[in-house]
């Protein structure tokens, strides 16, 4: 049975439950996601297995998930990454938020997500389970679509983009 850490607004654990029923309820709970950039500057994206408990077959960040009850988040962080893509790198911490969307199957996604990011060149060595496919994208073709088309993405890309992609304007300009 896999569970999710319940947290309040400030990151603080709660508890430990089913992540389905976590779900169901809409609940506060613990998250990451990683942005993996090329050296061109491009952005990893995953195509989520059409058989994912929801959002399946729309495109997302390079990885995200939940940690478990006591691990730390960076290493959580780092072990999906290598168990969805294949990748191993180091990964930094560069901001969170917290966001709430609910998809046509009831479920509901509550999380307090921590956004991290990588470098890397490796090409990914996916995880069928989990992604169906995956593209290198640039940021400014990616920030169109989603103004146009964001239907073809995953609910908490369209929120997390924004604001990965002010940070990365920033880091471009330093």
């Amino acid at each position: 049975m896999e569970t999710v850490v319940l947290v309040d607004e400030n990151d603080v654990a709660i508890n430990a439950m089913e992540k389905i029923e976590a779900h169901q309820k809409g609940l506060l709970h613990r998250a990451f996601s990683i942005f993996v950039f090329n050296t061109k500057g491009e952005l990893l994206l995953q195509q989520r297995a059409l058989t994912k408990y929801h959002s399946g077959g729309l495109w997302t960040n390079t990885c995200c998930s939940h940690p478990r009850w006591g691990e730390e988040i960076e290493n959580a962080a780092k072990r999906r990454l290598k168990e969805e893509m294949g990748i191993e790198l180091t990964l930094t911490k560069v901001f969170d938020f917290i966001y709430e969307a609910t998809f046509s199957n009831g479920l509901t996604e509550h999380e307090f997500d921590h956004v991290f990011v990588g470098y890397s060149d490796i090409k990914p060595d996916i995880n069928v389970n989990e992604v169906a496919n995956y593209a290198y994208r640039n940021m400014e073709a990616i920030k169109q679509v989603i103004e146009t088309n964001s239907e073809f993405y995953t609910e908490w890309f369209v929120i997390a983009f924004p604001k990965i992609y002010d940070w990365w304007k920033k880091k471009k300009l330093s």
